[in-house]
């Protein structure tokens, strides 16, 4: 009763937080009318949950360079954090409290804690053996996926030399919110996070779910692995993660098919995603790209070739010349930042970049753009040395992935590399910049999160 009493509490808490947001995203999907969860259904119906735990954190993409704000737009915007992390400020909060990308995050990793200890009452048997196992899969997922996000953005890059000192998060694996838990090393939080994988992989259902893609599969487990590994710069064990999903779900939409008319050109059901979720409904920057003070970078346009149909699907070319954002595989104007199967061909292809293997490299990018260009223009690029095609894979990262959660991720790792990325922003004619490899790409703490956890704040 104790433990059922907790699920309930965490329902409950959770309908509050979002009793604003009246539509899912996933109509059909299963949703969360708890009274006392205490059977398989009750635990599966909170993860189902997925105003919760579908949701991603926004701080890393308000911070990156895909698009830029008019001064008007970003001196009206209400809420301080999304002001100051366009500027890259010190102090991004000031005096605000409640810091979404954090307490949502961390929602999510007490929901998958409370479902982790709730299987401990339920009994497996040869009749529920594969839903028990599908559902203590899933909640590893979802804990793995919060602190991955999480450390995009509150832990500094991964670097294997620095890993073991430097801070990571508040690793919590128990539905106790009132225990201490102080932070743990980069190397330790994402020890964590492949341990959690390694394990859910194991247990999930193997095919995607195509009723139901809010809930995790293999191929969800195994493009989240990929994805971390990506950010750990562990190229060959992402490239090793990314080939085992595409062996099991390798399905990509052919452009062609497309209304490039549209302004939500894709399903939320589409065949090329594999685990849906997007950014959290409160910024208003991220749900305003639609609008035209919020406009996409013009150096992020020009990257696309004329015949590349990417630009007329993913952006509306405004009458000023400007481009907007459109819907993305999320189905609504809410950015796509699940897992599909074309971010999983460029993981390959970059990890066989890196280890020399051209010919399979480009034949993922071969496969991917003869799918994103009109019909008969694709040309394979002249590139023969591996630096070339290094360079292209991570271009066309930058074209196909704009606004899914990962520009973020993956300027920390490039200027780890030495790749020397400057961004700046210009605002009633003041520039702002932020430097390679500075202080500022990783976020600090919200300060109600340091003064209850006792936990030691970023350097900033």
């Amino acid at each position: 009763m104790h433990k059922a009493i907790k699920i309930f509490l965490v329902s409950t808490v959770a309908t509050v937080m979002f009793a604003s947001c009246k539509k899912d995203f996933l109509d059909e999907n299963p949703r969360t009318d708890l009274i006392i969860p205490s059977t398989l259904p009750t635990l599966q119906a909170l993860l189902d949950d997925d105003l919760i735990m579908n949701l991603t954190p926004t701080l890393g993409e308000l911070s990156a360079d895909n698009y830029y704000l008019t001064y008007q737009y970003w001196l009206a915007l209400p809420r301080p954090h999304e002001r100051n992390s366009y500027i890259w400020e010190k102090d991004i909060y000031k005096t605000q409290q409640n810091v979404d990308d954090w307490s949502r995050s961390y929602t999510q990793i007490l929901n998958a804690n409370v479902v982790l200890e709730g299987l401990e009452d339920v009994a497996p048997t040869s009749a529920n053996l594969s839903d028990w196992n599908a559902i203590k899969g899933s909640a590893l997922f979802f804990r793995a996926n919060a602190y991955y996000n999480l450390a995009q953005l509150f832990a500094p890059p991964y670097d294997s030399s620095t890993a073991g000192t430097d801070l990571g998060l508040p690793v919590r694996t128990d539905p106790d919110i009132n225990a201490h838990v102080g932070r743990s090393s980069v190397k330790e939080t994402y020890d964590a996070i492949i341990q959690y994988l390694n394990e859910a992989e194991t247990l999930v259902y193997s095919g995607v779910q195509y009723s139901n893609k809010n809930r995790p599969s293999k191929p969800a487990v195994l493009a989240l692995k990929a994805r971390v590994y990506l950010s750990m710069r562990a190229y060959a064990l992402a490239g090793q993660s990314a080939n085992e999903a595409l062996n099991l779900y390798d399905s990509l939409i052919n452009y062609n098919d497309l209304d490039p008319f549209a302004l939500l050109p894709f399903s939320p059901k589409n065949k090329e995603t594999i685990f849906q979720s997007h950014f959290t409904h409160e910024s208003h920057v991220l749900s305003a790209l639609v609008y035209p003070d919020v406009v996409i970078d013009s150096q992020l346009i020009r990257l696309y070739d004329p015949n590349d149909l990417r630009p007329q699907i993913y952006y509306t070319n405004l009458i000023s010349g400007q481009y907007n954002i459109k819907g993305s595989y999320s189905g609504l104007i809410y950015p796509f930042t699940g897992f599909a199967t074309d971010e999983l061909y460029l993981i390959r292809a970059e990890a066989n970049a890196y280890a020399n293997n051209l010919t399979e490299a480009m034949n993922d990018i071969d496969i991917l753009l003869t799918n994103r260009y009109k019909t008969g223009t694709y040309a394979s690029p002249a590139v023969t040395t591996r630096e070339e095609v290094l360079k292209l894979v991570r271009e066309e990262r930058r074209k196909e992935l704009a606004f899914r959660g990962l520009r973020w991720p993956d300027l920390r790792r490039f200027n780890k590399e030495g790749e020397n990325i400057q961004l700046q922003r210009v605002l009633n004619g003041q520039t702002y910049s932020l430097e390679p490899n500075s202080k500022l790409y990783v976020l600090p703490l919200p300060p109600e999160i340091i003064t209850l956890g006792k936990l030691v704040q970023n350097e900033r």
